[in-house]
């Protein structure tokens, strides 16, 4: 037999994000001054007092294994933080520490997935998701929304992508790539459908903290009890307290599957860091204000990105009301020459803009929205304001 890659490796597509972060990197190593609109984390450094715990526990020689759940008091304070600030009661028991809320997700998936089962994707949608479910055993269905619709999809929508195969619904709100915040009546139209039809949500709210405008955040769990009985929340530490390099994430459902994921962890990854576990309670049982002095950045910086935008003749976009993103529609600059080169897909105008104008935003496509750049505005002031002067000349180039 010849020695070869599995199917499954095959057929996953490397993420787009980091092939372009890859690219960034090589130009500022060239020495050449690229503005990353790009990225997916927060420009801010991790706030002291979770960096001085985590230091404090390698000072202290909390560097062995832990349960590979996490540790007690983790997981206690997770699940007081939950009641709280979410109004969600789970046991600590129904909560688990993962590597970050990407590889709880995927466990997640590995926990309820049969060969075969489906999975609804609102789209745009991660561009993960589908990766993940795949590689899980199950089958993508990915339900197509538009920008005029606010990219939240109609229960009709749902309802005609439902078979007898459907074992789950990943949600993602405040979304990414859109920034759409999810109302209340379109979360309770999904938890209607997935009672009827019987189903999984799982409701990834990594961005939950980051809501702006008097905009609020809904847990789709504490909707009712049967909402509670089939969610499994995924969030994590990375986006609201700025620690994306720590790698820590968690979950929360019923213990059955909380069970099953522990499980599948336990052979898959064992124990999350044990620093990065002890960073995390300071983070959970400390001051706040670092996390509401991240989101009013935040929605600074929304502002100041739509603004930019807005002085684009051609680009449009739903407004974003939460995460660190907006989607820019540029559907209609497509099919235009920008010096004798005819520009025909977002993916092209990604790389036309990264070569020449030296800012990097992410194409549409991988995210099921063609024709469509998203630009994330997790950086300074300045930098911020000098890619818009850039991203403006780029497309008054265009003819």
């Amino acid at each position: 037999m010849p020695l070869t890659i599995s199917s499954v490796c095959r057929n996953i597509t490397p993420s787009t994000t980091l092939r372009l972060n890859a690219l960034v990197n090589e130009k500022k190593q060239q020495g050449l001054d690229v503005i990353s609109l790009a990225a997916g984390e927060p420009d801010f450094a991790t706030p002291a007092h979770i960096c001085q715990a985590g230091k404090r526990a390698i000072d202290e020689g909390r560097t062995k294994y832990t349960a590979v759940a996490g540790i007690p008091e983790l997981r206690r304070a997770l699940s007081e933080y939950l009641l709280s600030m979410r109004g969600l009661r789970y046991d600590a028991k129904q909560t688990i520490i993962g590597t970050g809320a990407k590889q709880v997700l995927l466990g997640a998936l590995q926990a309820i997935l049969e060969p075969g089962d489906e999975v609804l994707l609102p789209a745009p949608c991660w561009l993960s998701y589908p990766e993940m479910v795949r590689m899980a055993g199950g089958v993508p269905v990915v339900v197509h929304t538009t920008m005029d619709q606010g990219y939240v999809p109609s229960r009709e929508q749902l309802s005609w992508a439902v078979t007898p195969k459907t074992r789950a619904i990943i949600l993602n709100t405040p979304n990414n790539p859109t920034g759409v915040v999810w109302d209340e009546a379109a979360l309770r139209m999904v938890a209607e459908v997935a009672r009827a039809q019987d189903f999984y949500i799982i409701s990834d709210e990594i961005y939950e903290d980051l809501v702006y405008e008097g905009e609020k955040h809904i847990p789709i769990a504490s909707l009712s009890d049967d909402a509670y009985a089939r969610t499994i929340t995924i969030s994590g530490f990375s986006k609201a307290y700025a620690m994306t390099g720590w790698r820590l994430g968690y979950a929360a459902g019923s213990k059955a599957v909380i069970e099953a994921m522990e499980a599948y962890q336990s052979h898959a990854t064992g124990n999350p860091s044990s620093v990065a576990q002890y960073a995390a309670l300071a983070a959970l049982t400390g001051d706040q204000a670092c996390v509401e002095e991240m989101r009013r950045a935040f929605e600074w910086r929304c502002a100041a990105m739509l603004a930019v935008l807005d002085a684009i003749p051609g680009v449009r976009y739903a407004k974003p009301h939460g995460a660190f993103y907006v989607l820019a529609d540029v559907s209609r600059l497509l099919g235009k020459r920008f010096r004798g080169e005819v520009m025909e897909t977002d993916g092209r105008f990604a790389e036309l803009l990264l070569e020449h104008a030296l800012v990097s935003a992410v194409p549409g496509e991988p995210f099921f929205a063609p024709g469509c750049l998203r630009f994330s505005y997790a950086i300074n002031e300045e930098r911020l304001a000098e890619a818009g002067r850039r991203i403006k000349a780029f497309v008054q180039e265009l003819v």
